[in-house]
């Protein structure tokens, strides 16, 4: 694996995980009254788009970090629906 590659699993992997405190304390306390719905909407449209644009240009960490991301983010939306 050369070098470029391990630096873009690397950041993918610290990007992607940024969001899971504010999931799991989410997930704990059921609270995401000041969380912002409009914030986590667009996000998740960014990374639909992110992850579009790594496939057409086949940029594997790239799709993956951003598919963890919005696994992450939608599950942060739908408890914020949830609990509202």
């Amino acid at each position: 694996m050369d070098t470029l590659l391990i630096l873009g699993f690397a950041a993918g992997t610290l990007t992607s995980l940024a969001a899971l405190p504010q999931l799991i304390k989410s997930l704990k306390t059921k609270r995401t009254k000041d969380l912002s719905l409009g914030m986590f909407s667009v996000l998740t449209v960014g990374l639909i788009l992110w992850i579009l644009y790594a496939l057409f240009t086949k940029d594997v960490p790239l799709v993956l970090a951003n598919i963890v991301t919005l696994i992450i983010t939608v599950s942060i939306l739908f408890l914020k629906i949830k609990y509202k």
